[in-house]
């Protein structure tokens, strides 16, 4: 098969799209020598991305960025289906909520979530209308559709009324790079970003859906109410809609124990999940929650939301509360700090669960799905 694949995501620094499409697009290359995938992007490739995509030296992978500029405004609707026809696509896999509504051909889609959709307070008011007007189409014109998980399945095919058997629940994983690194091995890093020894983490874009407010409530009540002072070490780039969480930093005098590194590359992130007390993740709602997993892959025990993503991706190797409740939050945190035992049995559970999971597993069961469209437009 020749296989275009949304090379969109890979255009910026890399956040959870990014991650799932290079790591899919190199995993379905690996598996199938035989078969024929390309990266396809109006926009250039971030540079960081390329070197990875050229470091694994993988014949059947290409990246194209389409020359005429004058078309990336038309992008989807034009440019896009254009090229697909001049490269002769058998197939094209939209990694990112979206495919070309031209019929020209087979189409697989994965959607990530429905949170623009389920909780459009959380998020910027253009992204809520584009994806009330695209999404319904998206479902209706791709052959088949892909989910992180059972939950986002079930409600994608409770929101559209669409068949089960249209839709195909994948898990991702966590990256290669994420394994156990000794506590000493971080010192460096944490002396350069002034992490202190005992610190709890989070990983995530900074908007609403993470919970961060209530994440900061919690921390705020375990430094005034409990004998505990660790710091808080906020990992990701900002986002959106996040007065709130600034004003009430400014008025709680937290701010001196908070720390915020802004983007990390894997090594980085790999060094502070390896090197933290608790890592934190009190999202409201996820598609599937790739930064626990990686956290577990890196034996940090995990303080997570109890939603049903997590639930699914987590199962009992993480400590799952309450995500609107900041005293379950709190009491959490807590009680982890103070069981060293406990600690260590979650952290030890969290690096088996985490190998369950792997991107050979996600390119085989997707590659599944190719060819099935294939077989049923033949």
């Amino acid at each position: 098969m020749r296989v275009g694949i949304d090379g969109y995501p890979l255009a910026e620094p890399r956040t959870g799209v990014g991650h799932y499409t290079l790591e899919l697009a190199r995993a379905l290359a690996l598996i199938s020598p035989a078969d024929h995938f390309e990266l396809v992007s109006p926009k250039p490739f971030d540079v960081a991305a390329l070197q990875e995509i050229e470091r694994a030296n993988l014949p059947n992978l290409l990246t194209k960025t389409p020359r005429a500029s004058s078309i990336r405004g038309h992008w989807w609707s034009i440019g896009l289906p254009l090229y697909i026809r001049r490269a002769g696509f058998d197939l094209f896999h939209g990694t990112n909520f979206d495919v070309p509504l031209w019929r020209q051909g087979r189409s697989v889609v994965t959607i990530h979530d429905l949170s623009a959709l389920l909780h459009p307070e959380k998020h910027r008011s253009r992204l809520v209308r584009r994806a009330r007007l695209r999404l319904p189409l998206v479902v209706r014109f791709a052959d088949r559709i892909i989910t992180p998980t059972e939950s986002v399945k079930q409600e994608v095919c409770q929101r559209f009324k669409v068949k089960p058997e249209k839709v195909t629940a994948i898990h991702s994983a966590a990256r290669g790079s994420f394994k156990p690194m000794p506590f000493a091995q971080s010192a460096e890093l944490r002396k350069r970003l002034r992490i202190e020894d005992e610190f709890l983490l989070f990983v995530g874009t900074l908007e609403p859906r993470k919970n961060l407010l209530t994440l900061l409530k919690a921390f705020a009540q375990i430094n005034t109410q409990t004998a505990h002072r660790p710091q808080l070490v906020i990992a990701g780039g900002e986002g959106w809609l996040m007065n709130d969480m600034f004003a009430f930093i400014k008025e709680s005098g937290i701010s001196e124990r908070l720390r915020f590194t802004g983007y990390l590359s894997d090594e980085e992130l790999r060094a502070l999940y390896s090197s933290c007390k608790v890592f934190l993740y009190p999202s409201v709602y996820e598609g599937f929650g790739l930064p626990p997993l990686e956290a577990m892959a890196c034996g940090a025990p995990v303080v997570a939301g109890r939603i049903p993503s997590l639930q699914e991706v987590l199962g009992s190797n993480a400590r799952l509360v309450d995500p609107l409740d900041v005293n379950a939050l709190a009491r959490g945190i807590v009680e982890l700090i103070e069981d060293e035992d406990q600690r260590q049995k979650l952290a030890a559970a969290g690096v088996e669960h985490a190998r369950k999971f792997s991107w050979e597993k996600t390119a085989r069961l997707t590659l599944e799905v190719y060819q099935q469209v294939s077989e049923a437009r033949a």
